[in-house]
């Protein structure tokens, strides 16, 4: 049976039988697939730490047809952040991350973009990158590349420029100024204008974020209601890290 491969980051893995795990990964070419690691529980197994969650791979596999899961035969890592995992914010970041992709990204859908996204920023948090900011930056890009951010810049319905705060729609599908907002009930900080409008130019970066901690709060707490609304539910990971 021929053996396809590509270029993987490991979302998540859980026990499978007495010696096996499920592993969840996300892949450049044929997006977030799901395969058996057989004997991957066995102490000495052929995969040893490439299969840990966000392991950056090259990930060796076979498909039956009418089969959902692939069969993993082996795995070579080419990347490792691990030892980034060891903060737990970060932790949780990542676990939040890794959740909302495995959510929204369909299998065997090509997404580059994305893949590049999550490996830019696992780089820069391995960078010793501050974590608020690196997050803000995966949010908003999240949403942009699947077509959930609206225009933010511009009220929806006269069309004149938002300068200061502005509204939220209720479907979350754009902002209202002042005069024309029927519900005045989530307001959008400028913060978050001024935070996309930064992050459409510039790559995400390592260096001291260019914005305060309260203008990264402020911003996150828009992009994470829209996200929220979306998905239909909180992510589990994000509930985790707002206890921290």
């Amino acid at each position: 049976m021929p053996i396809d491969q590509s270029e993987a980051i490991v979302l998540r893995s859980y026990h499978f039988g007495e010696q096996d795990k499920i592993v969840v990964f996300f892949t450049r070419e044929k997006g977030v697939l799901r395969g058996v690691a057989k004997g991957a529980r066995k102490f000495g197994n052929r995969f040893g730490s490439s299969l840990e969650p966000l392991s950056h791979v090259r990930i060796f596999y076979y498909e039956k047809e009418r089969k959902d899961l692939v069969t993993i035969s082996s795995a070579d890592l080419l990347e490792s952040f691990f030892e980034i995992q060891k903060d737990l914010e970060t932790c949780f970041s990542l676990s939040y991350f890794a959740e909302l992709i495995e959510a929204f990204s369909p299998s065997r859908a090509r997404e580059d973009p994305l893949f590049r996204l999550l490996l830019t920023i696992l780089r820069c948090l391995k960078d010793k990158g501050d974590v608020n900011f690196l997050s803000l930056y995966f949010e908003s890009w999240f949403l942009k590349i699947n077509g959930l951010l609206p225009d933010l810049t511009r009220c929806r319905k006269c069309r004149a420029a938002l300068s200061g705060s502005g509204w939220l729609s209720i479907k979350k599908d754009g902002a209202y100024c002042d005069g024309c907002a029927p519900l005045k009930k989530e307001a959008v900080p400028a913060d978050v204008g001024l935070f996309l409008e930064w992050a459409k130019k510039n790559p995400p970066t390592s260096r001291e974020a260019p914005f305060s901690r309260s203008q990264l709060e402020n911003a996150r707490r828009a992009l994470q209601g829209m996200i929220i609304y979306h998905l239909e539910r909180e992510p589990k990971a994000l509930r985790f890290l707002k206890g921290i």
